[in-house]
């Protein structure tokens, strides 16, 4: 009940955007932001209520993963009404709290079972922890450059292009130390201890290296060598649709150590 409160909530943000959308008068509407922040507090509250029940942070099946990303993207919709300089601040919260809804919808769907059970004892990990939350956290900040890359190749008005590709910019450099400690650097440590390799080339593991790899040279085309060209935003997108090919793909398709999880 809490994640369907939760997803209500997500509705009822994205309705009210859709309404001031397209007002000329640049008016924000009064609605959409509490209630992503009310969305993104009812989804801690269900993470909380989880791990209670199960004794360890509750980040260790599909279900919870997706109901953390969800909240994580909803907190992120909220902290946009709070940037006053960014004028292209409607389309890329609309976009996030479309992101934020897919999310929650995949939870609700067979593909990921909600039932609570305790995770199995090579999951109970500090090191599980850091390498899960710090890999999600960086994933939504991806999240969000995906949704400013989309705008960017969409974008007609060339201010705006300029606007979206510095927010994407933006995003992916907050989210990509994030998403290297967590899915390489604390991987690799966990990993070392459950199994007592660094690195096994499990499919989880190499396409999470390759989600890297496509950042990293992102970063490389867009801060050292200065490119702004349309090739930047379609990395932005190549790289989300491989992370989460990385999430969701592997684990339906391919079987390997991350099976369990």
């Amino acid at each position: 009940m809490i994640a369907t409160a939760a997803f209500v909530c997500l509705i009822v943000s994205l309705a009210a955007q859709a309404v001031f959308f397209f007002r000329k008068d640049g008016k924000k509407d009064p609605v959409s932001h509490w209630a992503a922040l009310a969305a993104g507090l009812l989804l801690a509250a269900e993470m909380i209520r989880r791990s209670l029940a199960i004794r360890f942070v509750a980040l260790t099946s599909m279900y919870e993963s997706l109901i953390f990303l969800s909240c994580l993207v909803a907190i992120l919709v909220f902290a946009l009404r709070f940037m006053r300089k960014l004028k292209t601040e409607r389309a890329i919260a609309f976009g996030a709290t479309a992101l934020a809804i897919v999310f929650l919808a995949l939870a609700s769907s067979p593909l990921a079972p909600d039932a609570i059970q305790p995770p199995v004892p090579a999951l109970q990990s500090g090191w599980l922890l850091l390498h899960v939350s710090f890999t999600f956290i960086g994933e939504a900040f991806f999240a969000a450059g995906f949704v400013c890359a989309i705008l960017q190749l969409a974008a007609k008005d060339e201010e705006k292009r300029r606007g979206y590709d510095r927010l994407a910019y933006t995003s992916i450099a907050i989210g990509y130390p994030l998403f290297t400690a967590g899915a390489l650097v604390f991987g690799a440590i966990w990993a070392e201890k459950a199994w007592g390799v660094w690195w096994s080339w499990d499919p989880k593991e190499t396409w999470g290296l390759i989600t890297w790899l496509t950042y990293t040279a992102y970063l490389h085309f867009r801060l050292v060598r200065k490119n702004t060209s349309k090739l930047m935003p379609i990395l932005v997108i190549a790289g989300f649709l491989i992370a989460m090919f990385t999430f969701f793909g592997v684990n339906f398709l391919l079987t390997g150590l991350h099976s369990y999880a």
